[in-house]
């Protein structure tokens, strides 16, 4: 018995010096960051954004985001767990569908961006791709008087590539892309 409570305590021991490197390393790495591991935010009419986490914008006069399932709660992030053989989720993209096409009149024929549609992993997710971005200019220009030529600019000025240019595809922060909106002439 004691030679199961010694192992087990040196186990323990090894285990608690290995992580406790692990997590050192860790945190060292993120102070090299431009960030030194906090959260990019944003200061903008006097409040602050983050810009890693999705936000929700309602008004028509703004880029919409992906969908939460946890209602851009940061603390309770989560996706819904339903698949697509469940009804009452296929009932919520159907609606979402449903909403989209009415707030984008005269995008009955383009194809929906899925991203528009469904809830992320995390529920908080704070990019678009370009053609989810770009689905929602028609909307804008209507509603902000502005060309749409002016917003596909803005929205094309805004695109970050992917990661090493390989990894992923081209995508634009939400939070980023509106701020800009508000600011453009």
């Amino acid at each position: 018995m004691k030679n199961y409570i010694v192992s087990a305590f040196r186990l323990t021991m090894v285990m608690l010096v290995i992580t406790g490197i692990y997590l050192a390393i860790v945190y060292a790495g993120s102070k090299v960051l431009p960030t030194q591991g906090n959260a990019e935010t944003i200061h903008y009419k006097g409040q602050k954004f983050y810009t890693n986490i999705g936000q929700e914008f309602k008004s028509l006069k703004y880029f919409h985001g992906r969908p939460s399932a946890v209602d851009y709660n940061a603390a309770g992030s989560a996706g819904s767990n339903k698949g697509p053989s469940n009804e009452e989720y296929l009932q919520t993209v159907q609606k979402r569908i449903d909403t989209l096409r009415m707030q984008n009149p005269g995008m009955e024929s383009v194809k929906i961006p899925v991203e528009l549609v469904t809830a992320s992993g995390s529920g908080l997710d704070p990019d678009l791709s370009e053609e989810g971005a770009l689905y929602q200019v028609k909307r804008i220009a209507k509603e902000r008087n502005i060309s749409e030529k002016s917003i596909e600019d803005l929205v094309k000025s805004h695109m970050e590539a992917p990661f090493l240019t390989l990894f992923g595809p081209s995508k634009v922060n939400v939070l980023q892309l509106n701020i800009a909106l508000d600011q453009l002439k």
